[in-house]
């Protein structure tokens, strides 16, 4: 929905023309402190809250949540009702200062946001403005705040002071200074302070604010959500005011120095809040503070105009297929029983990629879509008619973008390499197109593959699908949140570390990270050449068996497929795995401390529990589950090598390309184009050399032997760990809170299969997944407990979320109408001109006038008239000759009774001779054209 909110955009720009930064924007202030600020530079989180500062314990602070009363259910903003906001396009100004260039809409409600990083008073200034487009009056609850510790230990914090002297928040408090104390009384983080002049109370600010308080002690305690409540009529616009303070990290020879600078800094803002550049309009709009501006400056100062809200357009789908949830395998065989074809399939996935991807609520799960998916799609059917029966034939798949794709750029998420289009696929990917399957664009994730907590590039950053406020985890978030979404069919993504079963557990989703070298690596960007894995997420174990029935094998590209010898290692039909009774008298370990041990944010949340009660469905599918307490089996040592795994990776990768954008793998790290965080410098390494690749080999292999003896000796047919030991958190902080992940789970240091599949919700919400480790080529084994378990749960492990319904579906044809118009030229006359008595002896001009009326439907005309000659009375002239002009002479186009004033001139002079009786003239009036 496109609102013109001009006049509001102008009234909140409270500082110079904004100019692009280049990436989540740091300014420094004057005691040392980098401020990062989520604006709409790469990675476009643009919420212009804090990604962290220097020293202190923020993950993410200074967001809003909105929540807007009255919603009505055709506004599609409903979906985000209470969510973090984003998409402001917040420009920065190269100083200090970062305004809206547009509103974002929520509900009727027009929202800007203004945020100031004051460099000599080592403050941020937030200025949020609300403005009623709707006809309705709307109550809006906000919520200010996000993470500023992120445990119960060395990392909690704790109100140490605040306006009313005390520790305890209260509604009368106009600040509150919060700090990460040890136990000696040593702010340990850097102490900060909200200066809110009023607010109503607090909530948990990463669950609900709006519904849930904020506890006093554990971890989430840490999620200050400062609250206030506005009324707003018809056209009406108001304001909130925020201040947050930082001082810096303590030692014990200055304890409670920054704290006492930051409180400080909180009560002069409280008593003289800084207005500076803030425009009276605005000011005066300001509900959390007394007034800011006299009342006769407010008088003359009205508030910014408001554009009326336009009518919401919902998104349609032109497709009559609908594939919302849908499983590949229900896509083929409705495929192949001639229910729909690919082109309703593919079209479908279109429309809601086009409904659902992008603005300001849009999950960013793409970072290109393909342009030619449609003619893919009837390729496929093209096929099909033919009597190609291929599994994955017309099914559309989205693929990580560090796959080579010929017909799309690759990026690795990295404006680095924008521009980058490969001459060839990749080698999982020439398979996928050439079993017909439709490639219909490439996903986004975290530059370079480089995080398992975000999936932020430097195109945009994915949120989760689920909750839409939180991380969609790494780094193959995009490719997960378009499969949850029903995007695309199935999508492919990469795992380093954990970037399969992360983002596949966030969207309660089924990966398979397989052994080493079961599936090809070539052509794909690499991270850590020999540990990153490439392969598939999507909605069931069946799906996952046909995708592997076209991806897997041996690939003369990649020398890990060559020293697993994958054609003899994979199963002819992965599809024979799925049996219902595989658990069957099987034994499935888990290891206590992979689910018992400490929270690594120092807090249970219920997830754990949660998991361990799916214990009961692996003992009701037929297993015995087998506590595992012996210690796993230490790494090999690699041995001392002679060049870079990294720039082994890339060299392999620039091997297949003729004209690769880069030669090094310093090069890429060191272009300007990188995120800042990511950006450094590093010097050329050399090569692997044959025997550096031996090593690396051998201590892989050892590995996976050393674990297959483990599991021996435990008497288990696989071993089991959580997938996520927490919820899911915001999406705006900086690494260390996304998720528990710390379950010891062996999967990418050893290269063991591991099948990764959901297992509902836990406690509050969020999606769980079980992994289900097995020995080296045991993915076939894997699958099958995995769909064993799937069945005995019947449909409950698979979560489907709500933040992208299904699309009405619209039918369109056409059909033609029209009639014809003759060439017609009409030329109509009024009445005759008359210029009255002729009075002798004196000198006159005299007028008269009569009108014509014009029709003509050729592309130009043309009104002249004959030579007027002069007026005579028999034969008897006047001596001055008639005039005559037109109020309009030329049309360059057709018109339809055109009127035009036809005005008479006649001058008698003072001799002239006038003879007794009337004078007249008949004149010819030509309408004419040249392009009938």
């Amino acid at each position: 929905m496109k609102r013109s909110l001009a006049a509001l955009v102008a009234g909140t720009a409270v500082l110079a023309a904004a100019v692009p930064a280049s990436a989540v924007t740091t300014i420094t202030t004057a005691n040392g402190l980098n401020w990062q600020i989520h604006d709409f530079a790469p990675p476009k989180l643009d919420t212009g809250s804090i990604r962290a500062i220097t020293d202190n314990a923020f993950y993410g602070f200074g967001g809003i949540r909105v929540r807007v009363s009255g919603i009505p259910a055709t506004d599609t903003t409903a979906r985000f009702n209470g969510e973090l906001m984003r998409g402001f396009n917040l420009g920065y100004d190269g100083d200090e200062s970062f305004t809206t260039a547009q509103p974002v809409v929520l509900g009727g409600i027009a929202i800007s946001r203004a945020v100031k990083v004051s460099k000599a008073g080592n403050y941020s200034r937030f200025l949020d403005t609300f403005a009623n487009t709707s006809t309705r009056t709307i109550t809006v609850d906000v919520a200010f705040g996000g993470s500023a510790g992120q445990n119960s230990g060395s990392a909690q914090s704790k109100v140490v002071d605040s306006s009313s002297g005390d520790t305890a928040i209260g509604a009368d408090d106009s600040w509150v200074e919060v700090a990460n104390p040890s136990a000696t009384g040593v702010s340990n983080r850097g102490p900060s302070a909200v200066v809110n002049g009023t607010q109503s109370g607090t909530g948990n600010f990463q669950r609900d604010p709006f519904g849930n308080p904020l506890p006093l002690t554990g971890l989430e305690a840490n999620f200050y959500g400062y609250k206030n409540t506005l009324t707003l009529a018809p056209g009406q616009t108001k304001s909130l005011l925020r201040y947050v303070v930082a001082g810096r990290a303590e030692a014990a020879a200055t304890a409670g120095q920054q704290v006492a600078a930051v409180k400080t800094g909180a009560t002069t803002l409280a008593s003289a809040p800084d207005i500076a550049g803030i425009p009276a309009g605005v000011g005066c709009t300001v509900a959390n503070w007394a007034p800011l501006y006299d009342a006769a400056t407010c008088a003359a100062s009205p508030a910014p105009a408001v554009t009326p809200e336009q009518p919401t357009k919902l998104p349609v789908t032109t497709s009559g297929y609908d594939v919302f949830n849908k499983s590949i395998t229900q896509l083929a065989a409705d495929m192949k029983s001639g229910l729909t074809t690919s082109q309703a399939i593919t079209r479908a996935y279109l429309d809601r990629i086009a409904a659902y991807d992008s603005g300001p609520f849009g999950f960013h799960a793409f970072i290109t879509v393909s342009d030619t998916a449609m003619a893919q799609a009837k390729a496929a059917d093209d096929r099909r008619a033919a009597g190609d029966t291929s599994e994955l034939l017309g099914i559309p798949v989205a693929v990580k973008d560090l796959y080579d794709t010929k017909d799309m750029p690759t990026t690795d998420g990295s404006l680095a390499f924008e521009g980058w289009r490969p001459e060839r696929d990749a080698g999982q990917v020439k398979r996928l197109r050439d079993a017909g399957a439709v490639i219909i664009g490439k996903t986004n994730l975290s530059e370079f593959a480089n995080s398992g907590s975000y999936s932020d590039s430097g195109y945009g950053m994915v949120w989760n699908a689920f909750k839409p406020s939180k991380t969609s985890l790494g780094s193959s978030g995009g490719s997960a949140v378009a499969t949850a979404l029903s995007l695309t069919g199935f999508a492919m993504g990469t795992q380093t570390g954990v970037s399969l079963y992360a983002p596949s557990t966030g969207a309660s989703l089924v990966s398979l990270r397989g052994t080493d070298g079961i599936s090809s690596g070539a052509g794909v960007m690499p991270l850590t050449w020999l540990q990153d894995f490439e392969g598939p997420i999507a909605r069931t174990t069946s799906d996952v068996a046909r995708i592997l029935n076209v991806t897997t094998g041996t690939d003369p590209d990649d020398i890990a497929t060559v020293h697993a010898d994958a054609d003899h290692k994979r199963p002819a039909d992965w599809k024979t795995a799925l049996d219902p009774n595989a658990l069957q008298g099987k034994k499935i370990g888990y290891v206590p401390s992979a689910f018992d041990a400490s929270p690594s944010y120092g807090q249970e949340d219920g997830t754990i529990d949660a998991l361990k009660a799916r214990f009961n469905d692996l003992i009701a599918a037929g297993a015995t589950m087998v506590p595992v307490t012996a210690a796993a089996p230490a790494s090999p040592a690699t041995g001392t090598l002679t060049g870079s795994r990294t720039e082994e990776g890339w060299q392999r990768y620039f091997d297949l390309h003729a004209n690769p954008p880069y030669h090094t793998a310093s090069e890429i790290l060191s272009s300007p184009k990188v995120l800042p965080y990511n950006r450094g410098t590093q010097n050329p390494a050399a090569r692997l050399t044959a025997a550096d690749i031996d090593k690396i080999f051998a201590q892989r292999d050892e590995y996976k032997a050393r674990w297959k003896t483990y599991m021996d000796t435990a008497g288990v047919d696989a071993i089991v760990y959580p997938g996520f030991r927490s919820d899911v958190y915001d999406n705006d902080g900086a690494q260390t809170l996304s998720s528990d992940r710390n379950s010891g789970v062996p999967t990418s240091n050893v290269g063991l299969p591991t099948l990764i599949l959901p297992v509902g919700a836990n406690p509050h919400g969020d999606p769980m997944s079980l992994q289900f480790v097995g020995r080296a080529w045991d993915d076939a084994k894997m699958l099958g407990f995995g769909y064993a378990l799937e069945q005995q749960l019947g449909g409950a492990g698979h979560l489907v979320p709500a933040t992208a319904p299904k699309l009405a579906v619209v039918t369109q044809a056409t059909a033609p109408v029209g009639g014809q118009v003759p060439a017609t030229l009409a030329l109509t006359m009024g009445a005759p001109a008359t210029f009255g008595a002729f009075t002798p002896g004196i000198a006159k001009d005299y007028t008269a006038t009569t009108t014509a009326n014009v029709i003509s439907t050729a592309g130009d005309a043309a009104l002249t008239v004959s030579d007027p000659g002069h007026l005579a009375n028999g034969t008897f002239a006047l001596a001055a000759p008639l005039t005559v002009a037109f109020s309009k002479a030329v049309w360059t186009g057709p018109v339809s009774n055109d009127a035009v004033t036809v005005t008479f001139g006649q001058h008698i002079g003072a001799t002239d001779p006038l003879r007794t009786g009337a004078y007249s003239k008949t004149l010819t009036y030509t309408l004419s054209t040249t392009t009938p």
